[in-house]
């Protein structure tokens, strides 16, 4: 027998997508590894200064993208092209001349692996709560080529029927475009899905200006969404 579908503010759910970083997934050990392989690399920095400059660097470009060119397809070399400007930026600010492109190569490959990425700890509990009660789930992210293999190395690629990134749609959220594509890939209407993610330009308003329902999470617990993922699963109220 199929679940009785969900329900958001009293209307039925055919699928529920999701943001990847700070929503499904985060990197608490960003700065440490910055720290470690730009020390390799002779350019010492403390793990402390490396995050502060990995979130400014990220401001600084994040300012300089339109949403209909996704940064990473844009660049001419690819995801790995547009890590390597954001690494000599941040040297930049360091004052420290040119970094090995080693550096760079090593910072992707190391953000390739499960070791860089810690699951949200309720995650894994909420996706098969969802998945269980009939939802078809799955990631819109503005993320590189490497976001798929990351999810099923972390485990949690089992519950996600859909994957829709940034660099294989050509655009980013809030683009309508990038929603739409997840929507295809799960076999619902814009109606029928809610989307949920840590930030409100890119996720709330981008899903909303789809046609989808949305919900922020913010784990500071400081807004009107949810603070974590099984706040989110008692909201839905699945069956």
């Amino acid at each position: 027998m199929t679940p009785p579908p969900s329900t958001v503010d009293g209307q039925e759910l055919r699928a529920v997508t999701f943001d990847a970083t700070g929503t499904l997934f985060h990197a608490p050990r960003l700065g440490e590894i910055y720290s470690e392989v730009l020390t390799r690399h002779g350019v010492p920095v403390s793990a402390e200064q490396a995050l502060a400059l990995v979130r400014r660097v990220w401001v600084e470009f994040d300012c300089a993208v339109e949403p209909k060119h996704d940064r990473f397809a844009a660049h001419p070399r690819g995801a790995k092209g547009w890590w390597s400007d954001f690494l000599e930026r941040l040297c930049r600010h360091l004052d420290c001349g040119e970094v090995s492109p080693f550096a760079a190569s090593e910072l992707y490959e190391r953000f390739s692996r499960a070791g860089a990425w810690e699951v949200f700890p309720e995650a894994p509990a909420a996706l098969e709560e969802l998945s269980s009660a009939g939802l078809a789930l799955g990631v819109v992210s503005n993320w590189d080529e490497r976001l798929p293999q990351i999810l099923e190395r972390l485990g949690i690629g089992k519950w996600l029927a859909a994957v829709s990134y940034s660099q294989a749609v050509g655009v980013e959220k809030p683009h309508a475009a990038i929603f739409h594509d997840g929507l295809v890939k799960l076999g619902v209407e814009p109606g029928e899905a809610l989307h949920v993610g840590d930030r409100k330009l890119q996720d709330v308003e981008g899903a909303e200006g789809a046609g989808m329902r949305a919900i922020h999470l913010d784990r500071e617990g400081k807004g009107e969404g949810v603070s974590d993922l099984e706040e989110l699963v008692k909201r839905l109220n699945p069956a």
